[in-house]
């Protein structure tokens, strides 16, 4: 049953893919937004959903058929993202078919340096208060603590498994959500601060949308601090005997985590990728400068997921897929960030950081 309900998951998350994206980067390729309702980019989308609901069925007629467990939602995940390979270079053959258009260009606005947006301090006060009061009930409760703890394994617990108390197990799950409270403001100033990327086609509405857009991501980041310090405090206190290590209590671990879910998938209708959703001011309805924006697709690789550009000076990039950033392959600040995480994966793989079997 949990193979079906992965191989929903995924074909589900797979369909929703696309509409995550502006309309003038369908699967990752820039267009202009006269071609946004081209037959073409039409055609793709429908076969793209077809070839999409095939393949769920296939997945999940092989779980019911053949078995295999969790083989089949891998399998499938890598098929699915091979469809949308496949969508994406149909859309960029099509776009070479079309001509030339308008000049090219880029629109820079400054007031993204002169006043940039400010980290919502605020709406990190939660997860702040959270992280409190699990330090206060864990020092209370630690000198109290049996001689085992139920076994912590990164956000949950193992309610068969035990260890035996040191400071550090105890403390472990608070010592994520400090990571967690830490390391989510540093997230979302690096976002804040990449290059914003606008429309040449409408500067004044892409910039006021992008500017609204930011301070919902920051302020959504914020939020999903929120519901993995609150998840944690409730591993911490199954780790501690002060609630039961049973399935109602382990579920109630990611109800906080469900909740930003459906948080996010209604922001992202109400704004959408880059502020798309968001209505124009008056004045913006007719916004048409005489340039598009550049063509900077042969800089980008796997649908718009990775990034290289040895002209770009930016680090830190928006992605082509929804509400995601990327760094540029070819700046040497990314290798810098990619030689530390191979540091640290070195350091789990040798014992040296301590391996826990899933964050989740």
């Amino acid at each position: 049953m949990t193979a079906v309900l992965l191989v929903a998951a995924v074909t589900a998350f797979a369909v929703l893919l696309p509409g995550l994206a502006r309309p003038t980067l369908p699967f990752g390729v820039r267009i202009t937004h006269d071609r946004v309702a081209d037959p073409a980019v039409i055609h793709q989308k429908a076969i793209y959903l077809r070839l999409l609901l095939v393949a769920g069925l296939l997945a999940a007629a092989g779980v019911v058929l053949i078995g295999g467990g969790l083989v089949w939602p891998s399998v499938l995940a890598a098929v699915d993202f091979a469809i949308y390979l496949r969508a994406h270079h149909a859309v960029r053959r099509a776009k070479r078919k079309w001509g030339p258009g308008k000049r090219e260009g880029v629109t820079v606005d400054t007031s993204f340096r002169t006043d940039p947006v400010r980290l919502p301090w605020p709406h990190l006060v939660p997860a702040a208060v959270v992280v409190a009061a699990t330090v206060v009930a864990g020092l209370v409760r630690y000198g109290s603590l049996p001689a085992d703890l139920v076994r912590f394994t990164g956000f949950g617990v193992d309610p068969d498994g035990t260890e035996p108390v040191t400071l550090a197990r105890a403390f472990e799950p608070v010592l994520i959500q400090l990571g967690v409270v830490v390391l989510v403001p540093v997230v979302a100033l690096v976002v804040l601060r990449a290059r914003p990327d606008l429309d040449a086609a409408r500067p004044r509405g892409s910039a006021r949308r992008y500017r609204v857009y930011l301070r919902g991501v920051a302020t959504m980041t914020f939020w999903v601090a929120g519901a993995l310090t609150l998840g944690l405090a409730v591993s911490a206190a199954q780790v501690w005997h002060l609630l039961p290590a049973n399935t109602g209590w382990r579920v109630a671990t990611y109800v906080p985590l469900a909740a930003m879910v459906v948080v996010l998938v209604v922001w992202d209708r109400r704004v959408g990728s880059a502020g798309h959703r968001l209505p124009p001011e008056p004045g913006e309805e007719d916004e048409e400068s005489p340039v598009v924006q550049r063509d900077d697709d042969d800089h980008w690789y796997l649908g718009g997921l990775v990034y290289v550009n040895r002209q770009d000076p930016a680090a830190f990039v928006h992605a082509r897929i929804g509400h995601s950033w990327t760094m540029n392959l070819a700046n040497p600040v990314t290798w810098l960030v990619l030689g530390a995480v191979l540091l640290l994966l070195a350091g789990a793989l040798t014992g040296v950081v301590p391996e826990r079997e899933s964050l989740f």
